[in-house]
């Protein structure tokens, strides 16, 4: 075998690729950290994904947002190993399965864009609606919105990669890589639709909800030596759903700048490939939002941390325990 030959991703094949060259010094720590997130992104999201399924005083419509958003992630964290595959710059996979994964990368980081817009909506209703948050927001409304969400974004990649779906390889150059289309129109129909508006309705409900936030809280402050006992148990409702704007507007602050970088890199026409260097760091910034979210969760909600504690100590197996008291 010579040396010519080693540097193709297929040496049997003329038409083979060629491996990026990179030092061992660069690619065995993108490696280990892309694998480590991947690992720990499956595994937190899934700890989500059984704690909000399993207990039933956790089905509240933004903790079924929550799930929607957890099941994202964790197929984020599935997709990186994907991602771990290019970095040589080598896919060994076939066209057809390319194509599978580009169709199910951008349905997977659409539906995850789509759900921080509904967690927004939800706490802007929660907030600046109280009074009929619970007849606006119901456990059934909240799970045909979610299913539309999943819906619109497959539907969307299907129509934004149809090309690719005919013809699978079609815009590869040689054996061994997996490209889609990149013009100029599919970057701004994606930077539209994917980013600025559902990033702009966040941003503006968001912001509503924190002026609305701060105002009640400040009402609260001023009155409650003087509430009585009913009022009481009214202001401690409101605290609660101030507690979780809070939360979840961490989890959004934390996405924006995540995403953001990526989208950016997008804008300037850079190559945006997990194989290019340039963009390394902004596709891991970008993976690493959805580890972050359990962590945010484990931070500020007591009862994942108490479902953590059931689910390692096996005590979900046991008769009736989906009844459990979380909160």
């Amino acid at each position: 075998m010579t040396m010519e030959e080693v540097e193709l991703c297929f040496p049997q094949l003329n038409t083979s690729c060629w491996k990026t060259k990179r030092p061992l010094s660069y690619t065995v720590p993108i490696y280990l950290v892309l694998s480590f997130i991947s690992l720990l992104t499956v595994t937190l999201n899934l700890l989500v994904i059984i704690s909000i399924s399993h207990f039933k005083q956790l089905h509240t419509p933004t903790n079924l947002l929550l799930l929607s958003l957890a099941v994202s992630d964790f197929f984020v964290g599935l997709d990186m190993l994907f991602q771990i595959m290019l970095i040589n710059g080598c896919w060994l996979l076939g066209d057809l399965m390319c194509t599978f994964y580009a169709v199910f990368d951008h349905t997977v980081a659409s539906s995850s864009i789509a759900m921080m817009v509904l967690i927004s909506i939800d706490r802007y209703v929660a907030i600046c609606d109280p009074l009929h948050y619970s007849t606006k927001v119901t456990p059934r409304r909240v799970t045909v919105c979610v299913s539309l969400c999943w819906i619109l974004s497959f539907s969307y990649s299907v129509i934004v990669l149809k090309d690719a779906l005919k013809q699978p390889g079609r815009y590869n150059s040689c054996v061994g890589e997996c490209v889609m289309s990149c013009d100029i129109i599919h970057q701004f129909t994606d930077i539209i639709v994917v980013f600025l508006i559902p990033i702009t309705v966040v941003i503006v409900l968001y912001m509503r909800v924190f002026v609305v936030a701060v105002s009640q809280a400040r009402a609260m402050r001023s009155h409650i030596a003087a509430v009585s006992l009913e009022r009481s148990v009214k202001v401690t409702v409101k605290k609660s759903e101030l507690k979780a704007a809070g939360t979840l507007g961490v989890v959004i602050v934390v996405f924006l700048i995540c995403i953001c970088p990526y989208f950016c890199v997008t804008v300037t026409g850079q190559d945006t490939s997990v194989s290019a260097s340039s963009v390394t760091f902004v596709i891991c910034l970008y993976d690493s939002n959805s580890c972050l979210n359990p962590l945010i969760y484990a931070l500020f909600y007591p009862w994942f941390r108490k479902s953590i504690k059931l689910i390692f100590t096996l005590q979900i197996l046991k008769p009736g325990s989906c009844e459990t008291n979380m909160l």
